[in-house]
């Protein structure tokens, strides 16, 4: 069985590209990808991340202001 992930969801393209270059600027785990169809966002795309590392996310986001959707621990897209 395939290792869950932490899939992050924003409201709009700024958001996920503030994510992206956060992750980028504290070392933190992730990439862009498309939105999974069992979850609903508003800009289309979403960060994926280890699920071990949502807290650090978790953090990331409060302290960088990020705003986002909702935040689900789930199986990895194919």
């Amino acid at each position: 069985m395939a290792e869950s992930v932490c899939i992050i969801t924003f409201p709009t393209t700024v958001g996920v590209m503030a994510m992206e270059k956060a992750c980028r600027e504290e070392g933190l785990p992730g990439r862009l990808i498309p939105v999974p169809r069992s979850v609903t966002a508003g800009c289309g795309m979403c960060w994926m991340a280890p699920a071990h590392s949502r807290e650090a996310l978790e953090e990331l986001v409060i302290r960088r202001r990020i705003q986002i959707d909702g935040i689900y621990d789930m199986i990895p897209p194919r």
